[in-house]
């Protein structure tokens, strides 16, 4: 087996093109697949989720109160639900799931972006049960002819309750493998509102445990020091984009949102604060970016909506 040892110039990862697997690569992406995942929108899970979420655990001046069976799933709740439950023994060696990842030495991941559309005539009901149709969307190589090779995967997701015959959300995630550092990028001025919060470690634990994701980038400190090269643990990217969701439901609880785009921009790390701001456009859309306390943006994102 070819290892893959890269080369950090200028801060950037460089690597031998020689040096991967380009062949097996290829016969990767040209496969099928498709995974199927079937849950239960309990009321419990979701009680964890709201003692998680800062927006919704009494903590900044809104009360918590539990789910009830038969009540809409609020946006972007689905997130903690329909994930993957491989034994340890099959998960890679930092701890994610194999499904729907190139093969080595593509073996880092990041949460790169995705999109959200909920559908109002099919809604997910909390109690309900549902199935989560995902498919391989679209596979891009980028970086090849400069050495900085980087795989993107897109998987489309389609969430349906059960005795409906339609989508009741559409959702799509990007995921890039072997990523060089990214560009920081600063705060824009003018945002309407503000929700500020510090992810910290039990943030982390209780999210991570939500998912089921084992990624030693969100757990593990000598993982994400060591090996990945970051300064600490990593906040999840569903967990930012979520709260993206969340910071909008907050200034407007009644809110009917359609849809919801979104891209990460630099690594939100544990225990530093992050604001979430946000931006009326005019009456159907929203922009929102959550910067840390140096004005470095983490991620971006743009929320349709009727009233």
């Amino acid at each position: 087996m070819t290892l893959l040892f890269p080369r950090l110039i200028h801060g950037r990862r460089f690597v031998s093109t020689s040096a991967l697997h380009v062949e097996g690569l290829d016969k990767w992406i040209a496969s099928k697949k498709q995974l199927v995942l079937h849950d239960t929108l309990r009321a419990e899970h979701l009680s964890d989720l709201y003692i998680t979420l800062p927006t919704r655990d009494g903590g900044q001046g809104r009360p918590y109160q539990p789910p009830r069976d038969g009540t809409q799933l609020s946006f972007g709740h689905h997130l903690v639900f329909f994930h993957p439950r491989n034994p340890e023994s099959t998960l890679r060696a930092d701890g994610t799931d194999t499904d729907f990842c190139p093969p080595e030495p593509f073996t880092r991941r990041m949460w790169a972006g995705g999109s959200m559309i909920w559908n109002r005539n099919s809604p997910l009901l909390v109690g309900s049960k549902a199935t989560a149709v995902s498919t391989l969307e679209k596979i891009e190589k980028k970086g090849f002819e400069k050495n900085t090779p980087m795989v993107f995967v897109k998987q489309k997701i389609e969430i349906t309750i059960e005795g409906s015959n339609e989508p009741s959300v559409v959702e799509e995630r990007s995921h890039v493998y072997l990523t060089s550092g990214g560009n920081k990028r600063l705060a824009r001025e003018g945002a309407n509102f503000s929700f500020h919060f510090t992810p910290s470690l039990t943030t982390l634990f209780r999210f991570s445990a939500l998912t089921f994701n084992g990624h030693y980038i969100h757990l593990d400190k000598d993982y994400a020091q060591k090996t990945e090269g970051y300064p600490e643990r990593l906040v999840h990217g569903p967990l930012t984009a979520l709260m993206l969701l969340e910071a909008v439901v907050f200034q407007k609880p009644g809110l009917k949102i359609k849809s919801f785009d979104y891209r990460a921009r630099n690594p939100v790390i544990v225990s530093r604060p992050v604001i979430i701001n946000g931006t009326w456009m005019d009456e159907s859309r929203v922009e929102l970016w959550s910067t840390d306390d140096n004005g470095v943006v983490g991620m971006t994102g743009s929320v349709t909506y009727s009233r």
